[in-house]
């Protein structure tokens, strides 16, 4: 017990601590302006956009319009957080509220810039005004699947909050989806582990949910686990559709669980009759090529496999969100705008509130790759200052690929072929 009370032990708690409050007191002294830098910089009024764009970007707008008819626009992958404020139910890790976990917290603040919250005491009712302001200014919105997120759960069905990056309750999606029928379809997510897990997919699917939505990696779940089984041929039996994120995550921590993100292991589902959405057409990172000898291979490779698979086609679709950022406006986006052949299989989301987060927005690295035209770029950055999901759409109906192919009107509405 003397050991912990000797000099040398007393100056090392002493120096970590002085270390500590150092931290804190200059991550306190960040200014607010850098974070919105990094994050939602623009502070235009979408409302105001009309009155305020040049003709080009006007007419950019227009026609990015081209061809969308009656059945609208329809988003797949928009994201809902809050705090829990107003009895929402909603979750955050308290790691991404301290400053003693710098990158979290950090990380927390940039999401907060970008989803136009100014105040954390008022989070979620903030999140939603600045979602539904965004909408209502976009010209024949459509409507956006906003979707829950469930806890992570280990293998014997508990929930672990520690590992629970934020939560966001079936209840809370359906209230926002009553509340605003023009805008918001709600989409359910049931953790397949949970010893409920049967019940709760019945329940909302009763009360209209068509989409489950897993982030595997984030929330601990093998797709291709026996403890699925029964889950996909109840998913079957009730025709819900599993939204599911494919390749490694970036936005989440996931660093334990990043080997759930490789897309064969949606084969189990699929082989079940499960349509099934794969976020992002797994652009990120590399997975076991199970069929090749345990090799490693780019997850978007293994995506593309399943693709060109026979068997697969009418269950497999892709949702192009987020394939235009940075770290993702590569091979994928140029395969995916060259294969029109799988247009028809491909649904848009925006992965809201991803495309409100300034630094992975870089119109000047899509013109260097040919998507865009320098003249483009400046409408697009116009737009972006006053409406950020606005500016996700008009992007990607205006990139072309090296061979001047587009992604057609039908991919951005309803897909029939998803039943929903």
């Amino acid at each position: 017990m003397k050991l912990f009370n000797t000099p040398a032990t007393l100056k090392r708690t002493f120096f970590y601590s002085m270390v500590i409050f150092a931290i804190i007191g200059i991550t306190s002294l960040i200014p607010s302006c850098l974070i919105h830098k990094i994050g939602g910089a623009s502070q235009e009024l979408p409302s105001r956009i009309q009155q305020n764009l040049s003709s080009g970007a006007a007419l950019l707008i227009r026609q990015s319009l081209v061809g969308i008819d009656s059945i609208g626009l329809q988003d797949y992958h928009t994201h809902i957080a809050g705090t829990g404020v107003n009895g929402s139910g909603n979750y955050v890790n308290a790691d991404m509220l301290s400053w003693f976990h710098f990158i979290k917290h950090f990380k927390f603040k940039v999401y907060m810039s970008g989803s136009g919250i100014k105040h954390i005491d008022k989070a979620d009712p903030e999140f939603i005004e600045r979602l539904a302001d965004l909408i209502k200014n976009i010209p024949q919105h459509g409507k956006f699947c906003i979707l829950a997120f469930d806890q992570y759960y280990n293998s014997e069905g508990v929930p672990d909050s520690s590992k629970t990056e934020f939560y966001v309750p079936n209840e809370y999606v359906f209230s926002l989806a009553k509340n605003f029928p023009d805008l918001f379809v709600p989409v359910i997510s049931v953790h397949p582990y949970r010893n409920d897990a049967l019940f709760e997919l019945e329940k909302w699917a009763l009360q209209g949910g068509q989409m489950v939505k897993w982030l595997p990696n984030a929330m601990g779940i093998d797709p291709s686990n026996e403890k699925c089984t029964a889950f996909y041929q109840k998913m079957k039996s009730l025709n819900l559709v599993l939204l599911t994120h494919a390749g490694e995550e970036k936005a989440v921590d996931s660093k334990d669980d990043q080997k759930y993100g490789n897309p064969l292991l949606l084969r189990k589902p699929l082989d079940a009759g499960v349509k099934v959405i794969v976020a992002h057409c797994a652009s990120l990172g590399e997975g076991i090529d199970t069929d090749n000898g345990g090799i490693m291979k780019p997850n978007f490779d293994l995506f593309m496999r399943m693709m060109q698979d026979k068997k697969y086609e009418g269950l497999l679709f892709g949702d192009i969100s987020a394939l235009t950022q940075d770290n993702r406006s590569g091979r994928p986006l140029q395969t995916l705008l060259e294969h029109t052949e799988l247009h028809h299989r491909l649904v848009n989301g925006s992965d809201y509130p991803l495309p409100a987060i300034n630094v992975i927005i870089r119109t000047k690295k899509l013109v260097k790759s040919g998507y865009i035209t320098e003249a483009e770029r400046t409408c697009l950055n116009e737009i972006y200052d006053f409406n950020p999901l606005l500016f996700d759409f008009v992007l990607k109906r205006t990139i072309k690929s090296q061979n001047k192919k587009q992604f057609p009107p039908a991919l951005f509405m309803k897909n029939i072929s998803l039943g929903m």
